[in-house]
């Protein structure tokens, strides 16, 4: 019997959880380095987890899931660094992508941190991408995603901790009942950041225009 490529991920999801949830502090960071380099993982449910389980320690859980995170992250950037040049310079000038490299920089780091404080489905390995694309320094790289992630998960412990961990079950309950309303404030959010990147990167103010305004 052929399976499917989604039974497929569930069955390496429930492997890698059977065997790296137990670990704890360094469970949670081996999971957020493989959700943000290959195989997505319910990263943001398994901390509120932890944390739930034990909230003397949910600096650490946010820390190393942060790393992780972080560490992770640097396949899509290097992947970016290494092809994702030629691939632009195929479809754009030279000229071009030095101005759109240029515009980048002066706003990398809240670039890239931005997206990484953004709960899924954001496209944050996108972003990751771009960095590489752009040359950002990968220190530069490295601490904007841990940053953004760290912060993101320092509030869903603050919340665990405050509301108790019925939180998730009553959040998840609250996005079944208003799917439709949520994938569509989700999906506004998603817009509303890309256009705020994008318009830094080509501002046509400054002479580089996004390419649907080109003719």
């Amino acid at each position: 019997m052929k399976i499917s490529p989604v039974a497929l991920l569930n069955k390496l999801n429930i492997m890698m959880l059977a065997a790296l949830k137990p670990l704890g502090v360094w469970g949670i960071g081996a999971l957020a380095v493989i959700d943000s380099s290959t195989i997505p993982v319910p990263i943001d449910a398994l901390l509120i987890d932890y944390v739930a389980h034990d909230h003397r320690r949910f600096l650490l859980y946010c820390f190393m899931a942060a790393i992780g995170s972080a560490v992770g992250s640097l396949l899509p950037y290097y992947l970016g660094r290494a092809g994702g040049e030629l691939f632009l310079l195929k479809r754009i000038n030279r000229q071009r992508y030095e101005q759109m490299r240029d515009r980048f920089e002066k706003q990398e780091f809240l670039a890239i941190m931005v997206p990484a404080m953004m709960p899924p489905p954001t496209p944050v390995k996108l972003f990751e991408f771009a960095a590489g694309v752009f040359e950002m320094k990968p220190l530069g790289f490295f601490s904007a995603i841990f940053l953004g992630k760290f912060v993101r998960f320092l509030i869903w412990a603050i919340i665990t901790i405050t509301y108790g961990p019925t939180i998730l079950h009553t959040m998840t309950q609250t996005m079944r009942h208003h799917h439709s309303l949520m994938l569509g404030l989700g999906g506004i959010l998603i817009v509303l950041l890309l256009v705020y990147v994008l318009r830094k990167v080509f501002d046509s103010r400054r002479g580089t225009p996004l390419p649907v305004e080109e003719e």
